[in-house]
């Protein structure tokens, strides 16, 4: 198993990040928070998982170990694979999901692309015992209010990342805003990664 890569992040992409690892360039799946950290031609370290299929190999990519552990943990569940696990880990981070679990808070999981109501029953269910108890404070805020309130941070981040300027960021969120209001005027989280695809259309057809 390859438990990290580390070297200067060679190239940034919407979904990967490609680090340098002893002259070999290491294609990485990461979540858009995970990629908002990241700057070309700096050193990065990132927890790794790798996926093997019989038809491809394919190495994911976290900011820390409880990330990639929890990553882990959430494909013990039936019908988890490693892009729904990661797509869950786009919109809650180790801990939300932890208290979404132990809480049995469906809404929190229906904010995830691709995971209904009966999805996330099954989920709450299958994975009560196993993602363990919050590692960190959350302070007074709700999973819900806590993702919606970053989520503009998140994609902010996540344009500067991939070498946009601050203006063209600016107005890349300012252009998806109605959609991640949307989303919140039906109860559900804003999903960054769609967001980041649309924010990321708008900007190639304005150059």
């Amino acid at each position: 198993m390859i438990a990290f890569v580390s070297g200067p992040v060679a190239a940034l992409a919407p979904t990967t990040a490609v680090v340098e690892v002893g002259g070999v360039g290491m294609a990485v799946q990461c979540t858009p928070g995970t990629l908002a950290g990241l700057r070309v031609g700096q050193e990065a370290r990132l927890a790794t998982s790798l996926v093997v299929r019989e038809d491809s190999l394919t190495l994911y990519g976290f900011a820390d170990d409880d990330e990639r552990q929890t990553f882990e943990l959430l494909q013990t569940a039936s019908g988890v694979g490693p892009r729904l696990a990661q797509a869950m880990l786009a919109v809650h981070s180790p801990d939300a999901l932890r208290i979404a679990v132990s809480t049995g808070d469906e809404k929190a999981l229906t904010a995830v692309p691709g995971i209904g109501k009966k999805g996330a029953q099954k989920l709450l269910l299958e994975l009560k015992d196993r993602l363990g108890e919050p590692v960190g404070a959350v302070g007074g805020q709700g999973i819900g209010s806590a993702v919606s309130a970053s989520w503009s941070d998140q994609l902010h981040a996540a344009l500067i990342g991939l070498g946009y300027a601050t203006r063209e960021a600016d107005d890349a969120v300012a252009l998806v805003t109605p959609q991640a209001e949307a989303a919140l005027a039906e109860g559900a989280q804003p999903p960054v990664p769609r967001l980041l695809r649309a924010a990321l259309q708008s900007l190639n057809r304005t150059r």
